[in-house]
């Protein structure tokens, strides 16, 4: 049986980008530490995408590593608004097309400008949603800058 292929793998594939893709749908993680954990991953290098709304309501994407916390003080000065909260769970479908624990910075409803915790530069590879519960891609940050409007920055508590 082929191994299911996510939007996200798709859109890699259409762009000619080099990704490794992991599926973990059998070892009931559900934190992103846990993802890290049944990848057998550090899980620095293990990020998770999380989705902003800004006053203004525009939408910023932040990926930070698995096991570390959004600063929302910084995220706002990285993305030069004055301050940003986490969307709302009931409003992440309708604005992304991804479901909570399936957000992936590729293949969103919309493009919209995605920061990268600047720890990634500690890494050849980052790995993030595949788009789906159970499965995770890797690529490079200059990778998915290809794909994503990106920009690295401090963004951790």
């Amino acid at each position: 049986m082929a191994e299911l292929k996510t939007n996200v793998m798709r859109i890699l594939d259409a762009h000619k980008i080099k990704y490794k893709s992991y599926n973990y749908e059998s070892s009931g993680a559900i934190s992103g530490v846990e993802v890290a954990e049944a990848l057998g991953e550090n899980p620095e290098q293990v990020f998770k995408t999380l989705v902003t709304v800004s006053k203004s309501k525009k939408n910023y994407v932040f990926m930070i590593p698995v096991e570390k916390e959004l600063d929302l003080k910084k995220a706002a000065a990285a993305v030069n608004e004055k301050n940003v909260e986490m969307l709302k769970s009931k409003e992440l479908l309708p604005t992304t097309g991804y479901v909570h624990g399936g957000c992936s910075p590729i293949g969103m409803k919309k493009s919209f400008p995605v920061t990268i915790d600047s720890s990634a530069k500690n890494f050849s590879t980052i790995i993030y949603s595949g788009g789906k519960i159970g499965y995770q891609v890797e690529t490079s940050v200059e990778d998915l800058g290809k794909i994503a409007r990106i920009q690295l920055a401090d963004i951790t508590e």
